[in-house]
Formats: structure tokens, C-alpha cells, sequence
């Protein structure tokens, strides 16, 4: 088993953050994980995309070369790593900040900014609604592992926003499974 990921956005959404939970948790899941980042040099506003491969075996080229789920939190980043994917490859966006994803069945779209301000009152912890969101639909890690690598990783004063988040995320992937 082989699993690339990138999730992509703009600096300030935590997507860097996401993919070092991610990858963290994968590896208290027994899993390898490679996790890389890239962002443009504005500290916030500019593009931001997190790479993670998730392996049960030696990842032997650290890079995403061609991603079967791209989280997409801007237009920018849809436009760019949402529209031309792999046969199979799923795309998950945040439908409000991207009117213009792709409507196809590989195509999953989630309010997940507006989640997290409903939850925590801020759009800090959208990084981790969109965390909750992924691993619920595509079952990389233990929702026991992710939880853990999040508390391990937030700041701790945020910490039970986060785990909130978190479950909100999961319970809204939850909802939209079993409403198809």
C-alpha cells in the first residue's frame, strides 16, 4: 500500500501543520510517512501545499509525483492540483472558499472553514476539520493515532478546540457517507 496526499492552499490555513499531524500519526500507526512542504514567501495569503506519503513499506523518493487525494482549500490550489488528476484520484475542497470545484464523483466538498468557526468560533482549526474530514472518507490512519498526533502537535491552549474540530470533521464525513 502506497498513498500520496497533497494538501494545498494558502499560507495560514496550517496545511504544513496538517501534514506533519498526519504524517506523525501514521507512524504511531506502524506506517512509513514522508511528509514535505512548500510555501510561497509571504508569511500569510501566499501559496502553501503539504506533501505526505504514506507507505507500508520504505518510501524511497520522499516526492509527490502524482497524488491520490488532494485536499484544495483555495481556488488558486484547485484550479492548480484539483483539475487534472489521475483516474481515481479524489479531490476534497472546502465549498466555500472553492465555488468552482469540479463536480464529479471523485469530487468531495466539505464547509470546512465554516465548521471550524462554528465549533471554535475562529478558522484557525479548519486544518484540522479538513484532517477529521480526510482520514473519516479515506481511512489512512486510527482515528486513535490521528487524535493523539494532534494533541501531541497543537498548541495546548488549543488543544480541545482542536480535538473538537477534529471530531467535527469526522462526524460531518460521517453524515455526507451515509446521506449517498
Amino acid at each position: 500500500m502506497r498513498k500520496e496526499l497533497r494538501l494545498s492552499g494558502s499560507g495560514g490555513q496550517g496545511l504544513i501543520t496538517a501534514g506533519i499531524i498526519l504524517a506523525e500519526a501514521a507512524m504511531r500507526d506502524g506506517l512509513e510517512a514522508v511528509q514535505t512542504q512548500s510555501y510561497g514567501p509571504e508569511a500569510r495569503g501566499g501559496a502553501a501545499k503539504a506533501e505526505v506519503i504514506l507507505s507500508d513499506f520504505e518510501v524511497d523518493y520522499p516526492k509527490v509525483s502524482s497524488p491520490d487525494f488532494v485536499l484544495a482549500m483555495t481556488p488558486i490550489a484547485c484550479d492548480k492540483y484539483g483539475c487534472n488528476l489521475k483516474p481515481g484520484a479524489k479531490l476534497v475542497v472546502d465549498e466555500d472558499l472553492v465555488p468552482n470545484a469540479p463536480d464529479s464523483k471523485h469530487c468531495y466538498k466539505f464547509p470546512i472553514t465554516r465548521i471550524s468557526k462554528e465549533i471554535t468560533g475562529r478558522p484557525l482549526s479548519a486544518n484540522i476539520v479538513a484532517l477529521g474530514v480526510l482520514n473519516e472518507l479515506f481511512k489512512f490512519v486510527s482515528p486513535e493515532k490521528l487524535e493523539d498526533a494532534v494533541r501531541q502537535r497543537v498548541p495546548k491552549a488549543s488543544v480541545e478546540d482542536n480535538i473538537k474540530a477534529l471530531n467535527e470533521g469526522i462526524r460531518a464525513a460521517r453524515e455526507k457517507v451515509q446521506g449517498n
